[in-house]
């Protein structure tokens, strides 16, 4: 149950000296709400004995009003202190996680649910604050409040009358050991429940068009509602444990208080305790309920703040696979491109993505990617990019192996595209200047021209500065996508990868946008990838893909004479755009 300190004794050293001040404080607060019950037994037996007076009465009063100020501002004092670290602990550990997430490869991202990934960062760095707050508060109050109150009932009432009535007190060390074992299991499998709904969650409303398009907004409620059932079955057995804590409590304390009525009777008869004594005393036990009770909440507490640590610990503790040479090329990428893979699939799948894969491309020309959905162009542009290392044979980017540049030196010289964008809920400006935030607002435009984007912006009400909303929702998929080109060319990128991110635009505007990015880039390196042969034509070579595997290379002219799926494919989108005049997608 303890072992959450030893995990997190790493805080408690940083903050060692505010966590110190607050215990000085609450030693204060115990050491002053112990005189009060002395105080009221002295009072009372002075009355039984007829010698109270008034100036006694009204001394010892002000003394008791004194001590209540005195322990309000000190309660306040260490209260404080001690949830503003709880609240820095959460922000170290969610600045950690953050950290961890941006330096992870794809293959983390492969294996992890964003939902998942979600709950790790909402409901598990809540039990962990909670630890370093209320646990905290509570482990340090009940210690100190249980010491100060024994030390007043051995020393200022009677030893013996404390002896006999504490008796019941360590049953509850032993029921919490077992409950908090039990707990830690259920609380476990409690959270990772959470974590199904917060995918499901995360899922549903990413893919809330698609869902209604298919009208299946009453299975997927159905399947929801279904989660929501196993967390609160979950739940459930959490609190069926957690709730024998107070009974127990309950139980022990009124035993205390039955042995001090009955032991105190009989000692105020033999006349070895006074009835002042035996009322202090009561308020002493009265005092001692609160440690009693904090032991259940602690126990729930430092469980819940285990398993938590844990599961945050298992991401943390997971490393990225893509691994930093040790003395790395720091400049970024530049020349000519060798491709030489001779396999590659996921280190969890045994499929094959990618087999016999060569291509030579000089620096400055362009290369054109076609084949059918899943035929392993995307896979191509990963490889380039360096979201996977594990792969058998070579990349090399101006004859030095991608694997001995930094990380950072090939992210810096690429500009990616993807067929589903990615938008940020900010303004249209923001999103174009995500990689270059010093873009100016005449860079901007003319980039928005050039992807033929422009004249839809200005016909929004904001222009620029309309607000997307979340990954783009305000905008078409035409539209999301000639913004997102718009923004990988901002950055003025030695590379730029488009994969198959022209797909939603018509026709007409796809060859706009590729003559702009042919005069824009003369000298500068491209590869394209698409199911429209129209988006390759001009390259100057072309790799035709099935199933991971190379099945045809050449230009467009080469193609069209050799291979049958490519000259195929050009024959009939070039009939389906005389049909349709050239606009099938729309924009």
């Amino acid at each position: 149950m303890f072992d959450i300190f030893k995990k997190l004794d790493w805080f408690f050293k940083l903050r060692a000296k505010t966590y110190g001040l607050a215990v000085v404080c609450l030693l204060v607060v115990s050491l002053a709400s112990a005189v009060t019950p002395i105080i009221i037994g002295n009072l009372i037996d002075a009355l039984a004995e007829r010698t109270l007076v008034a100036s006694d009465i009204y001394l010892q009063i002000g003394i008791i009003f004194g001590l209540g100020v005195l322990m309000y501002a000190l309660r306040y004092a260490w209260r404080a202190l001690i949830f503003t670290n709880s609240t820095m602990l959460e922000a170290i550990m969610r600045n950690k996680l953050f950290d961890h997430f941006t330096k992870m490869d794809s293959e983390f991202f492969h294996e992890h649910r964003t939902g998942d990934l979600m709950a790790h960062a909402t409901n598990d760095l809540a039990s962990l604050k909670f630890v370093a707050g209320g646990g905290i508060l509570t482990l340090t109050d009940s210690i100190v409040v249980s010491a100060t109150t024994l030390f007043s009932m051995f020393v200022f009432i009677d030893w013996q009358l404390t002896l006999l009535t504490i008796v019941p007190f360590p049953l509850l060390i032993v029921i919490s050991r077992k409950l908090g074992k039990v707990i830690n299991t259920r609380f476990r499998k409690s959270l990772e429940s959470f974590s199904r709904v917060n995918d499901h969650v995360q899922e549903s409303v990413s893919g809330i068009r698609v869902i209604k398009a298919f009208g299946e907004e009453q299975d997927d409620y159905a399947s929801y509602s279904e989660d929501i059932e196993h967390v609160v079955e979950m739940n459930k057995q959490v609190f069926k444990i957690d709730s024998l804590y107070r009974p127990a409590i309950d139980s022990i304390t009124s035993l205390s208080y039955l042995l001090a009525l009955i032991f105190g009777t009989y000692f105020i008869y033999n006349g070895r305790i006074t009835i002042g004594n035996l009322v202090s005393y009561f308020s002493y036990l009265a005092m001692m309920t609160w440690p009693l009770l904090a032991v259940g909440h602690l126990a729930n507490t430092l469980e819940r703040g285990n398993v938590s640590y844990d599961r945050i610990q298992e991401l943390l503790n997971n490393k990225s696979n893509i691994k930093e040479a040790q003395n790395p090329v720091r400049e970024p990428i530049k020349g000519d491109i060798h491709f030489d893979v001779r396999s590659f699939q996921y280190e969890d799948d045994e499929a094959v993505l990618l087999e016999d894969v060569q291509f030579e491309l000089k620096a400055g020309q362009t290369l054109g990617l076609v084949g059918k959905t899943g035929s392993g162009k995307s896979t191509i542009f990963k490889l380039l990019m360096r979201d996977y290392d594990h792969y058998k044979g070579q990349i090399t980017y101006g004859g030095i192996d991608i694997k001995d540049y930094a990380v950072d030196s090939v992210a810096e010289a690429i500009g990616y595209v993807a067929q589903e964008p990615f938008l940020f809920s900010h303004s249209i400006t923001e999103n174009i200047r995500f990689g270059n935030p010093s873009l100016s607002l005449e860079k901007v435009i003319e980039f928005t021209k050039l992807c033929d984007i422009y004249e839809d912006i200005i016909r929004f009400p904001e222009q620029f500065n309309m607000q997307v909303g979340e990954k783009g929702v305000a905008l078409s998929g035409g539209q999301k996508q000639r913004i997102s080109i718009a923004r990988a060319l901002a950055v003025e990128p030695d590379y730029l990868f488009l994969d198959d991110s022209l797909s939603a635009v018509d026709a007409q505007t796809e060859h706009k946008i590729l003559a702009n990015l042919r005069e824009l880039r003369q000298n500068r390196t491209t590869i394209i990838a698409s199911h429209k042969i129209s988006s390759v034509m001009g390259a100057d070579l072309i790799l035709v893909m099935e199933q991971g595997r190379v099945i045809g290379k050449g230009t467009h002219d080469d193609l069209i004479g050799s291979n049958e799926w490519y000259s195929k494919m050009y024959q009939k989108q070039q009939l389906e755009e005389k049909v349709e005049g050239g606009d099938q997608y729309g924009a």
